[in-house]
């Protein structure tokens, strides 16, 4: 896959620290080498430890030591363990937290399972609150009084789509949960900042999976005549994690090309 260009906008993310979930590919991946290139040191975390060293190697490593660790977000131990290990690597936890980690399970409403329903809502939706959750309290322990945690929605979250009543399920979720999470954790004596992407359809490996004409379909309703680039999310996300955004919270940016405005 071409990750695409990487956009820099200057060091906005210099001596941050940054956990990026689903790292290993896609948007994840983008996000990686877009907080990298901004001077971020990036936390890639990833169920797949190949992919994930995959994404490191392309990281530029001047004075940043990125890390990878291996993460199963639908598992609570597990989530406790890799911010628990951030932390004791770096001496302090991620201010800034994006959750990419998710997967597709499509199948037509009918004909679903109960268990690909469940499986999908507990990686996008349940993994979602688990990591905000742990973070969170990481970094309020630690005395912080800024954070920035972005949660990938989707499009199809917010207007449905055929195969994925799972999918989209989840997607509209993590927004609710966004907002939430955003007038809980805005507090003052908190602030931490809680704001979702909503991407349409980006050239990533999860897009490959749909049909060849399904994708063709998607591009003509598209009013800018393509797919995004997963690049194109990741200079949203780092927007979003920099002090450029400091007022915006509770928020769902859509990322889409116009589709379904």
């Amino acid at each position: 896959m071409a990750v695409g260009r990487v956009v820099t906008e200057g060091l906005r993310l210099s001596s941050r620290l940054a956990l990026v979930t689903g790292g290993g590919s896609g948007i994840g991946r983008a996000v990686c080498q877009q907080f990298a290139s901004e001077g971020a040191t990036v936390a890639v975390a990833d169920i797949d430890e190949d992919s994930a060293e995959e994404t490191l190697k392309s990281l530029p490593c001047d004075e940043q030591q990125h890390s990878v660790f291996l993460t199963d977000v639908t598992s609570p131990q597990s989530v406790h363990s890799l911010v628990a290990s951030i932390q004791t690597q770096f001496s302090r936890p991620p201010s800034i937290v994006v959750n990419c980690a998710g997967i597709t399970m499509d199948s037509l409403l009918l004909k679903m399972e109960a268990e690909t329903f469940e499986r999908v809502l507990r990686v996008n939706l349940m993994g979602t609150f688990l990591v905000i959750q742990a973070a969170s309290k990481a970094l309020i322990a630690n005395g912080s009084r800024r954070g920035s945690i972005v949660n990938l929605g989707s499009i199809v979250g917010k207007v449905g789509n055929l195969g994925q009543a799972n999918y989209t399920a989840s997607k509209a979720g993590v927004v609710a949960l966004t907002k939430t999470s955003a007038k809980e954790l805005a507090r003052y004596v908190y602030g931490i900042r809680c704001n979702a992407i909503l991407p349409g359809f980006i050239d990533t490996p999860m897009a490959a999976k749909v049909p060849p004409k399904v994708l063709e379909k998607v591009v003509q309703l598209v009013p800018m005549g393509r797919l995004g680039d997963a690049s194109e999310v990741a200079s949203v996300c780092a927007f979003l994690a920099s002090d450029d955004s400091s007022y915006i919270t509770g928020t769902s940016l859509e990322v889409t090309g116009g589709l379904f405005m």
